[in-house]
């Protein structure tokens, strides 16, 4: 492993020289390139607005050695989806040892599997709706039996809710798991949760105010989370001081659970009987003009260009181990 880690090496900055060169991550090659795109940019104008010396650096169109080339000196990732959010860059970065924000590799991989996570999720006392682990059509009668309908059928590694389908009926079934499993070998039903939307951001060990979140679509779908202008965010959520700290510390404990670091957002369905119930745990959420992440930070006086610093500064725990950048290129030019 080419980097260190070091938790004791966490700080503020208060100056952009101390951040040397970024390359801001975006675009990739996953299902969610277009929203990486919007993220990254959004990024790399609030990092410029601060004097931090930055480049956009897509990995679909150059090569991760080129970030030692051009001797950047750390990485803000802005990669959704696998190849970005699953630790496969984040892996990558260690190997070539570019300090680089948010989660590590088993972090990373942990949370953008939605089935792991809620197990992990639910060994340390965070409740989460039920689930049946689809592996083709013969899974498809205990699925019905054992959650009912409504059900919701969900790619296990996706983000932005890609490939996910609300069913209603046993014949629309099939076609839900097709339609996950085009773009994951991971496919799980789960039971349909009739409540109350809410999100918890986390950042830099700290739970921000809860968002509750409202769309007249049959569930917060890919549509609704980044063009809809009649989706509706309300922050505060409205809920009461007890159960806003209990929400807080639900989701600070899922985010424990997969290993998840610097910051992040925890996801909750509330059901009728007022029990937060955990969906997933997104490790690097979204940055555009509807992401959830900035609005809640705004509730608590940080603007969207301090918490773009902020997740900066979560960088700072991983630095060089001595001499692996010119080990590494030695190691990819000899192989050429």
């Amino acid at each position: 492993m080419r980097l260190a880690y070091d938790p004791t090496l966490a700080r503020r900055a208060a100056d952009p020289a101390q951040f040397g060169r970024v390359a801001v991550l975006l675009g990739g090659d996953s299902s969610e390139r277009e929203i990486s795109l919007l993220s990254g940019h959004a990024v790399l104008a609030a990092l410029g607005r601060r004097g931090v010396e930055a480049a956009a650096f897509d990995p679909r169109e150059r090569s991760l050695l080129e970030l030692i080339e051009q001797r950047f000196d750390r990485v803000w990732i802005a990669l959704h989806g696998p190849g970005g959010e699953d630790g496969t860059v984040q892996g990558a970065l260690e190997y070539i040892g570019v300090p680089y924000t948010g989660s590590g590799v088993a972090g990373s991989a942990t949370a953008m599997d939605k089935l792991r996570t809620k197990r992990l999720a639910q060994a340390v006392g965070v409740a989460s709706p039920d689930a049946v682990e689809l592996h083709g059509p013969e899974d498809f009668e205990l699925a019905l039996e054992r959650l009912r309908l409504p059900l919701i059928v969900k790619p296990a590694s996706q983000g932005s809710s890609v490939g996910m389908t609300k069913v209603e009926s046993a014949e629309a079934l099939g076609a839900a798991y097709a339609a996950a499993a085009a773009v994951d070998r991971s496919v799980f039903a789960e039971a349909w949760i009739a409540g109350r939307e809410y999100t918890v951001a986390l950042l830099q060990d700290r739970a921000l105010p809860s968002i509750r979140i409202e769309t007249p679509r049959g569930f917060y779908d890919y549509e609704a989370k980044y063009f809809r202008d009649d989706t509706r965010y309300l922050c505060p959520s409205g809920l009461s001081q007890p159960a806003e700290q209990h929400l807080r510390s639900l989701a600070l404990a899922a985010f424990a659970a997969v290993g998840g670091e610097g910051w992040g957002r925890a996801d909750f369905m509330m059901d009728a009987a007022g029990r937060a119930l955990l969906l997933e745990v997104n490790t690097v959420p979204g940055m555009t003009s509807h992401s959830l992440v900035p609005m809640a930070a705004r509730a608590e006086g940080i603007d969207f260009d301090e918490l773009v610093w902020r997740v900066l500064e979560t960088s700072f725990v991983r630095v060089r181990s001595p001499g692996a950048a010119g080990a590494t290129l030695r190691t990819a030019g000899g192989g050429r």
